[in-house]
């Protein structure tokens, strides 16, 4: 049997440990848990060793394409997308039947500059028609609405990237709810011509799944691993420019959030603007809103992040940042 998130809260299954334990059956093991080190924490996380990405790894990774010269005189960047159904470990132990780009959810997050011209060359090789729909402005051709691309098909979208800020990509056949629950989406950055001010940078695609298929999600995460930001706290100079790029694809739930302890942060809607709109530590975002977040911290110490709707933090959406000093 499967255990919605309501019963896993209700009898303390905290970390996903319930969740796993209630699915165990399915793939005939248990998983193997530990506790986690960190105070406050939840209390026991297992270990997701086949979630097709490297969550830390995919934190600090930017695929800007294959760099040649558009005939224009632009600067063009092809990228490889291709729609791909994989199996994926979405808790410990819990097998989710993914739609993917790229074998990986999320999928690679692009990069270009503004001005750009950007070619995708999509393929689907998937069982289901996919397109991929960017957001952004662009032609009503290059719209991956009713370019559906059936399976064994390609279509290439060519398009130039603006304006800047933080974009994303996603299926859009329909049902559409269906398309993006099963991991067809990524963030697509589109930089300024005046480079913003050097700093470390992150993306984190808040997403979730639901693992019986009742419209509620078991599992909450930041780029797809729940807790995986726990169990290895992202490390962060003391001082140093923290950028993140910050989208919300969570599918059945309307509003996602994020929350920073010990600091605030400048938030820049949609990163569209080179000057922030708000100071606050927590962010509320529906579905496709996404956000430009910087910070800095000044005092050495594990600081945790996560959703502020606790439902979300228990079943994985949390994560911290372990600031250290600044080495020579």
């Amino acid at each position: 049997m499967a255990l919605n998130r309501r019963e896993a809260i209700k009898r303390g299954a905290l970390g996903l440990a319930g969740v796993a334990a209630a699915t165990r059956a399915l793939k005939g093991s248990e998983p193997k848990l530990h506790q986690a080190h960190q105070p406050g924490a939840s209390a026991a996380v297992g270990e997701v060793t086949r979630a097709g990405i490297d969550p830390l790894v995919f934190l600090e990774h930017f695929d800007g394409g294959v760099v040649s010269r558009h005939p224009s005189g632009k600067t063009l960047r092809t990228y490889e997308i291709h729609a791909i159904d994989k199996e994926i470990e979405v808790a410990p132990g819990v097998f989710f039947p993914a739609w993917t780009y790229n074998g990986q959810v999320p999928g690679p997050t692009l990069r270009a500059t503004e001005g750009d011209i950007v070619r995708v060359n999509f393929r689907n090789l998937g069982t289901h028609p996919h397109t991929i729909h960017f957001h952004g402005i662009h032609q009503a051709r290059m719209d991956g609405v009713f370019e559906v691309v059936a399976p064994g098909e390609s279509f290439v979208y060519e398009f130039e990237a603006k304006p800047f800020g933080l974009q994303l990509y996603h299926c859009h056949s329909v049902p559409l709810k269906k398309h993006i629950a099963k991991g067809l989406y990524g963030a697509f950055i589109i930089d300024p011509r005046t480079p913003r001010p050097a700093a470390r940078e992150m993306v984190m695609v808040l997403n979730g799944f639901d693992t019986n298929f009742d419209t509620e999600n078991e599992v909450y995460a930041a780029n797809t691993v729940p807790f995986a930001y726990q169990k290895h706290p992202i490390t962060v100079r003391r001082g140093e420019l923290q950028r993140v790029y910050l989208v919300n694809l969570l599918e059945f739930d309307l509003i996602n959030s994020m929350h920073l302890h010990g600091n605030f942060f400048h938030v820049y809607r949609t990163g569209t603007k080179l000057t922030p709109d708000e100071f606050t530590d927590t962010v509320m975002m529906c579905q496709g809103e996404r956000h430009i977040i910087e910070f800095a911290y000044q005092d050495p110490g594990m600081f945790m992040f996560h959703a502020h709707q606790s439902e979300f933090t228990e079943l994985g959406w949390m994560g911290m940042f372990n600031v250290v000093e600044q080495t020579a």
